[in-house]
């Protein structure tokens, strides 16, 4: 009885990911067909064939052009950042077993900006030099990421135990001071280099281009992957650290590697695209709602979805406002903020 629910189970945790994919490939569609310069659907899908040598009609050199040298990469640069911010969301809430719990609000995103934009403004002579800018950039990131989600974790531990309300006032204490930091950093800057930070800090995915795909694919692929390996030790410290080392989960361990692997993710997301918030707070938890909070399908719904809502985030950005672009981190915010509202309103309601 137990094997044949828990076979329905795993059934219908893989027809919810194949519907995550088949909405992730409708948004790809669109996204590759709609913009300031509009190209036919009939005309994206025959250049996409042609692409693998299948002729299934005609399309102009200027449509392919676009659409493979522009809009692919950045659809493939936001299903990576997505979903990497929206698995990395998904790990660090079940580690800290909370559901405010958010790269940019526990610190992540805000150290990693902080290397980043040390690394624009004073190591300008990167920009001569490619695959130092390529690779520096997001590593420096990474290591701000990392220090900053680190201080947060350890301040926000007593006795053992991970205190929510500490965690996230440790979290805006971390994130004011990098922006204190991110200022006077700023203050040595160039107009230039201001202006660049202007525009990132925003969020943007008109940078993406495929030189940086596979340091993406790398950076970010590479721990998603190693976080969706720890779907089991995720789900027995959702019941508790006590009850996961009973279990034979190595608690300190998993949590470092945890912590390493969304550092990772997060820090190079941010140091491709700029800040991009509330994406790994509103898709775990929008899992968890409707899915239940079993990690084996939270941390793959998580990327699936992040990687849904940041192209069709990008892809509003791009046509609401055309000619212009507005920047996908408004977009995101103005998603992102009502629903952080909503459910602190309603945690607030549930203790009450």
């Amino acid at each position: 009885m137990i094997t044949a629910l828990s076979h329905t189970k795993i059934q219908s945790q893989n027809l919810t990911l194949i519907g995550f994919g088949i909405v992730l490939v409708l948004v790809v569609l669109a996204s590759l067909s709609l913009g300031a310069y509009s190209i036919p659907f009939p005309q994206t899908l025959s250049i996409l064939f042609d692409q693998i040598g299948i002729q299934v009609g005609t399309f102009e050199v200027q449509q392919a052009n676009v659409l493979l040298q522009i809009r692919l990469p950045r659809i493939l640069m936001a299903m990576l950042v997505g979903g990497g911010l929206g698995i990395a969301g998904a790990a660090l809430q079940g580690m800290f077993r909370n559901p405010l719990v958010e790269p940019g609000l526990i610190g992540v995103s805000s150290g990693a900006a902080l290397f980043a934009v040390i690394f624009m403004v004073i190591i300008p002579a990167a920009g001569s030099l490619a695959w130092i800018k390529t690779l520096g950039l997001p590593l420096f990131a990474f290591i701000g990421g990392l220090i900053c989600v680190t201080a947060v974790y350890q301040l926000s531990k007593s006795q053992g135990r991970t205190d929510a309300a500490t965690l996230i006032l440790a979290g805006v204490a971390i994130n004011a001071l990098a922006g204190s930091l991110i200022g006077l950093v700023l203050f040595f800057a160039d107009d230039s280099a201001l202006r660049s930070f202007t525009f990132w800090s925003l969020g943007d995915l008109g940078g993406a281009t495929w030189a940086k795909i596979p340091v993406s694919v790398t950076l970010i692929g590479v721990p998603s992957i190693l976080l969706l390996l720890n779907s089991r030790q995720l789900n027995a410290l959702a019941l508790g650290e006590q009850e996961a080392f009973h279990m034979g989960v190595n608690v300190q361990q998993v949590k470092i590697r945890l912590l390493i692997c969304s550092a990772l993710v997060v820090g190079v997301g941010v140091s491709m695209v700029g800040m991009i918030g509330f994406v790994g707070l509103v898709v775990p938890h929008l899992i968890r709602i409707l899915f239940g909070a079993d990690h084996r399908l939270v941390l793959p719904g998580s990327f699936l979805l992040g990687a849904i809502l940041l192209n069709f985030a990008d892809l509003i950005a791009r046509v609401i406002v055309i000619p212009a672009e507005m920047p996908i981190g408004v977009i995101t915010a103005l998603i992102g903020a009502p629903f952080f509202i909503w459910l602190i309103f309603n945690l607030n309601k549930s203790k009450n």
